[in-house]
């Protein structure tokens, strides 16, 4: 009788520490953080003859969520050898959770079919290389900006897809990402007014962020017009994250907005997507050197007199117009810490767009 008393004593003392334990996860872990999305990832990333792809890597592979890669995954041509030899052994590890975008040197080799074969469905049409889909509250697009390839033009198959589903989506909150960087202070690219309607697409639908790389940079712009307008209210903040282990390019005069700038660390990106916000932090190699973070709102479509105004993209003038919606305003908080942020190092040479 002694025994089946101290039997029971011990099941009711496991169940009362089961349900505390319960209880206690259930009060840590509010509703809201549950449902909050992770993205995590860089651009120019994996080449054979780098060894801070493999450290890169290491970044992603431990912190949970979606890997996002911003083209030119596998250098220097994006061959299936490449593929095999330099990007599989490192950023390839995390492939199951990996959304990429396609790059100008996974282009090097024709179509980038070697790509398309690669990540499989995760990389969207083959040919096309844009699809959208969600995370937690967010809405997530990426896109193909190697515009001498697919083209970006407004009226394009690629911008028509990108007005339709930005209609298509309720959510308040928006994030695309691709390859090629609209601004950006490096001293090889510089800024590349050809991916201008999509930024037009996407500000007249009030995206929020938009991360790029092809710069082999580190930039982080406060919000901004399509036009390079500061706009605190319903501007898109840009991230460049060209820091994915290939190389350093350096740094010229900053571009307007421009606020923090790095050129001698590699690292990611790690975004948390709340509902209504957003964080993000960059995450240096091997924990080591510049760091940068900060917190944003989400702030929907702008008035339609915002967006009636005259863009410039490459070649054309166009006018976009948007429906007049209800917001709050976006507040932003930011921390970097940059020890010689601004330094320039190696520089490749070559034309914005096709070349390195």
């Amino acid at each position: 009788m002694e025994r089946v008393t101290r039997l029971a004593r011990a099941g009711a003392v496991r169940l009362a520490a089961a349900l505390a334990v319960m209880w206690l996860g259930l009060v840590a872990i509010p509703r809201a953080d549950a449902a909050d999305a992770v993205l995590v990832g860089a651009g120019d990333i994996a080449g054979c003859q780098s060894s801070a792809d493999a450290a890169t890597a290491a970044l992603v592979a431990a912190t949970g969520g979606t890997v996002i890669t911003l083209g030119d995954n596998a250098y220097e041509s994006g061959t299936p050898k490449q593929f095999a030899a330099c990007y599989g052994p490192t950023w390839g590890r995390v492939k199951g959770r990996t959304r990429p975008a396609v790059g100008n040197h996974d282009y090097f080799t024709a179509g980038a079919v070697p790509y398309f074969n690669y990540f499989g469905a995760a990389a969207g049409p083959p040919g096309k290389g844009w699809y959208s889909y969600d995370a937690g509250a967010w809405h997530v697009v990426v896109l193909n900006t190697n515009c001498y390839r697919v083209s970006c033009k407004k009226g394009s198959e690629q911008e028509r897809w990108l007005r339709a589903d930005l209609a298509g989506h309720s959510a308040q909150c928006t994030l695309a990402y691709w390859h090629q960087a609209r601004f950006v202070s490096d001293d090889n690219h510089g800024n590349n007014p050809e991916v201008g309607p999509f930024w037009d697409a996407l500000y007249q639908y009030g995206a929020d962020l938009v991360l790029s790389a092809h710069a082999h940079i580190y930039e982080r712009f406060a919000p901004q017009t399509p036009w390079g307008k500061a706009d605190p209210a319903y501007g898109i903040r840009e991230i460049v994250v060209g820091t994915g282990g290939e190389s350093h390019y350096g740094i010229a005069a900053p571009q307007p907005n421009s606020q923090v700038r790095n050129a001698t660390t590699f690292g990611v990106v790690k975004l948390t997507l709340h509902s209504g916000s957003y964080d993000w932090r960059f995450l240096p190699a091997n924990g080591q050197g510049f760091t940068d973070s900060g917190a944003g709102s989400c702030h929907g479509r702008p008035p339609a007199s915002t967006t009636t105004t005259t863009t410039m993209n490459s070649s054309t003038t166009s006018t976009t117009r948007s429906p007049t919606t209800t917001t709050k305003r976006a507040t932003t908080t930011s921390t970097a810490r940059a020890p010689g942020a601004t330094t320039t190092t190696r520089s490749k040479p070559g034309p914005p767009g096709s070349g390195p």
